[in-house]
């Protein structure tokens, strides 16, 4: 794909929000589909075909019709498509399922079914039904397509709660919020009672932690292994991944990048230098890493290989404009931290970066050159007004008025510097605390999810070293908001426990 290509996708991306208030939404979206589907690429993705390459090639081939058959339906104007039969081999998720006489000598069921729905809704039901696949959390997507369609120009999506399998939340890494509530309640604690409950819980549950993490100590091995081979060979700067997957699914990752790196050698030329982050889906996000969907099929990664020369193009755009208007602003650093909010591809980036820049020019700015120099700010096309982040960065909207958002710089500029900082100081004592934490009480590691601040994590961290517990001594800790043994034996503790 050309940088031109790419630009003129960012500027449909500036109309867009335009168009999603004058056309009522009549179907399912990629993103909407690609989740209502999940249970179904739980099911039938390559990854999992390791030891049968035959089934393991039905269901790439059938993924990837199936793949451009949605496309097709998504398209403006698609007209009805022709009839496409599909075959794939479907693993039984579920123990004692009706359909466990039709399993083959492999382990799999054989499906076949024939497309020839007009829309992406009917398709993915008639995908899943099909399988004999759970349709349960299809309901509250099917109300609000219907609503959509029965009610013009109200935007406003009838809610109903998804209910998923529990595979889906172990493939996935999202959390499960019916096993959190059940936590939550079984440890609900009273001031009097929480000394009790959290030297009692840690008491009755590091067995099972340090019999999941010797369980997993072959996968860990392995991935660290892939890891460090597809670095050293493609020269990658890291591999990551957006949310807490388990260790065999990481291993499944990397075990398909480095089977594509095995049959397609020269594919994987164009990621050396880059970061390659296991996402929801494939592309560059805005901090220039190379993402590669979970849910994509080789020659999706393969396309989005050699598309990465026009992806780079697009990333030099997008620093140049971040220098302009750091040129406008007095010194002032357009940021995008992947943490705070959710993954957002580098075209909608150079998108929201392309408004503000035209906005600012428009303004006839008159700031210091250096006056603003060593703070940041977030970008946000959904905010009305600009503000303060607690942590030091200014929130500001993609359309603020330029007088406007010049009087607001200036006169918070002396406050975002003490909060910048105060933040600094807060990230040096948190990893002091942290790597005291690690020595002293002989933890294998220490972490802690990004919902939890420095704050939280330094005062988490000072009660561990006020009271140790030797039952902490070689487990994975990770400081959270509740209590949980994770399936590789990583232990899940909330940051205001007390003992």
């Amino acid at each position: 794909m050309s940088v031109n290509c790419l630009l003129r996708y960012s500027i449909r991306l500036e109309r867009k929000h335009v168009a999603a208030h004058l056309v009522p939404h009549r179907s399912l979206s990629g993103a909407e589909a690609v989740n209502a589907l999940r249970p179904f690429y739980f099911a039938v993705h390559p990854d999992f075909f390791g030891q049968h390459p035959r089934e393991r090639e039905v269901n790439e081939n059938s993924l990837k019709r199936l793949n451009g058959y949605l496309d097709n339906l998504q398209k403006p104007g698609s007209r009805s498509l022709q009839p496409m039969k599909l075959t794939f081999y479907v693993r039984d998720t579920k123990e004692g399922s009706d359909e466990q006489q039709d399993l083959l000598s492999t382990g799999f069921r054989s499906v076949s079914f024939t497309l020839q729905t007009n829309d992406v809704l009917s398709t993915v039901m008639n995908v899943l039904k099909s399988c004999s696949l759970p349709m349960e959390h299809m309901k509250g997507l099917k109300g609000s397509a219907e609503t959509s369609k029965g009610v013009p120009g109200t935007g406003i999506p009838f809610y109903r709660p998804i209910r998923w399998d529990k595979s889906y939340y172990s493939f996935t890494g999202f959390r499960d919020p019916e096993q959190e509530l059940q936590q939550a309640q079984r440890v609900e604690p009273t001031l009097e009672s929480f000394c009790f409950l959290s030297s009692l819980w840690l008491r009755n549950n590091e067995p099972e932690a340090t019999k999941k993490y010797n369980a997993s100590l072959p996968r860990r091995e392995e991935l660290k292994r892939l890891k460090e081979e597809l670095c050293h060979r493609f020269h990658l700067s890291d591999i990551r991944w957006q949310r807490n997957w388990g260790v065999a699914h990481r291993c499944s990752q990397l075990q398909s990048l480095s089977r594509l790196s095995q049959q397609n050698p020269e594919a994987l030329i164009n990621l050396q230098g880059h970061t390659v982050v296991f996402t929801d889906q494939s592309g560059m996000n805005a901090s220039g890493h190379v993402m590669l969907g979970t849910m994509d099929v080789h020659h999706q990664w393969i396309k989005l290989f050699e598309q990465l020369p026009g992806y780079r193009s697009l990333q030099q755009q997008t620093d140049w404009l971040k220098e302009r208007i750091s040129l406008l602003l007095g010194g002032a650093q357009v940021v995008h931290k992947e943490r705070l909010g959710p993954v957002q591809p580098i075209a909608e980036h150079y998108s929201t970066l392309s408004i503000f820049h035209k906005n600012l020019l428009s303004g006839r700015l008159l700031l210091h050159p250096r006056s603003l120099q060593g703070l940041t700010m977030l970008l946000e096309n959904d905010r009305s007004s600009p503000s303060l982040h607690e942590m030091g960065h200014f929130l500001i909207p993609t359309n603020c008025d330029p007088p406007k958002l010049q009087a607001f710089l200036q006169s918070h500029a002396p406050e975002a510097r003490q909060r910048t900082q105060r933040r600094k100081q807060l990230q040096a004592e948190e990893e002091s605390k942290l790597q005291l934490c690690l020595q002293t009480l002989s933890l294998r590691s220490l972490s802690k999810e990004p919902s939890v601040s420095s704050s939280q994590m330094i005062q988490c961290c000072q009660r561990l070293l006020e009271q140790p517990s030797p039952l902490l001594q070689g487990l994975h800790l990770c400081v959270s908001h509740f209590f949980s043994v994770m399936q590789d034996g990583d232990l899940c503790v909330p940051w205001d426990w007390k003992s």
